[in-house]
């Protein structure tokens, strides 16, 4: 039976999931009160289509909660994740251009952010304006002395760098059509042989004994998703298999604007999406009361906290709320705090 003919027969049973008392959003008062994290363990940030400074002031917006939740929670971020969708709009100056500096290093400040900021490219990244804006990310990781990291389209890394708790393989969702085809015009993919080559070193890197207690894939577009965009038919395909035969136990994604969680019934991966960074924001297709159990189009980012034994996964919006919380062990059990 394919991946997809065993979604139609999945749903998710809200109810199966332990809920705490404090199932209402947590306010953080204008950011006067802070989560219960934590400050034992070790934390990142995660922020997907955000590179786009343009539009009312959202990915300011972000930027600034970002900020504001680190200082008051009193957590020290040991890495930010970058989910793609990077540079919206022209980078006329590819590795020069003055929007690294006021949209990136700016924007998330080394003083707050004193951390690696590993980036995936999206598909507004893999485009020509007026030349490649991912091939311009190679290059500004490449030149150092910065906190943008990104080797190559894509890679491996182990967080945090000290006593690893977590491995991560992140990965270029840029796929060619179902059919072989590519984008034509400004926008391009990687290529069918690129594409064949990526998934083998998946496989490779899937089959090597795991060295940490949990295993998180990351990649710009959703694998499965409630907004606009659907669930993709070739990620289905190629990485959907793999994730379940290893236990893989998040996949990270954008591309839809806008935050979800997405469970199924008998699948080890919990499916988190965090595309609200600053661009335009979409209307869900699927409701969470259908598939969830948690779906809003709203900005906002999010946050991991990693420990030996459990991952603890927030959704907060840029007013500061908690709209989102769950735990998961390194055995699989998930468990919906908020």
């Amino acid at each position: 039976m394919s991946p997809l003919d065993l979604l139609s027969r999945r749903h998710f049973l809200r109810q199966s999931f332990a809920f705490s008392a404090a199932a209402a959003l947590t306010p953080l008062s204008a950011f006067g009160k802070a989560p219960p994290a934590d400050l034992t363990a070790s934390h990142l940030l995660m922020v997907g289509d955000w590179g786009r400074h343009t539009r009312d002031n959202a990915q300011k917006n972000v930027a600034d909660a970002m900020v504001a939740y680190t200082k008051q929670t009193t957590i020290v971020p040991q890495a930010l994740l970058m989910l793609g969708d990077n540079w919206y709009d022209e980078l006329p100056g590819g590795v020069d251009d003055p929007r690294w500096q006021t949209d990136f290093e700016q924007m998330y400040p080394a003083s707050v952010f004193n951390c690696p900021a590993y980036a995936i490219p999206g598909n507004h990244d893999y485009q020509t304006m007026p030349a490649s804006k991912v091939a311009a990310e190679l290059a500004y990781a490449a030149r150092g002395k910065t906190r943008w990291t990104m080797p190559s389209l894509w890679y491996r890394f182990e967080f945090p760098k000290k006593n690893p708790t977590i491995t991560f393989i992140a990965l270029d969702s840029n796929m060619p059509f179902s059919d072989g085809s590519s984008r034509k015009g400004q926008d391009f993919t990687l290529t069918p042989t690129q594409q064949a080559e990526q998934l083998a070193w998946l496989k490779t890197e899937l089959e090597k004994p795991l060295t940490t207690p949990f295993l998180v894939v990351m990649g710009h577009h959703p694998v499965y998703s409630n907004g606009p965009h659907g669930d993709h038919k070739v990620l289905i395909r190629d990485w959907d298999p793999l994730f379940q035969k290893h236990n893989v136990h998040l996949y990270l994604a954008g591309h839809d604007h806008d935050l979800q969680h997405l469970e199924f019934e008998g699948h080890p991966t919990s499916h988190f999406l965090s595309g609200g960074g600053g661009s335009d924001l979409y209307t869900l297709k699927i409701g969470e009361d259908k598939r969830g159990p948690f779906a809003e189009k709203v900005h906002g980012f999010s946050h991991l906290e990693a420990t030996s034994k459990q991952l603890t996964l927030r959704h907060v919006d840029p007013q500061g709320r908690i709209v989102h919380t769950f735990t998961k062990s390194v055995d699989g059990k998930v468990k919906i705090i908020s």
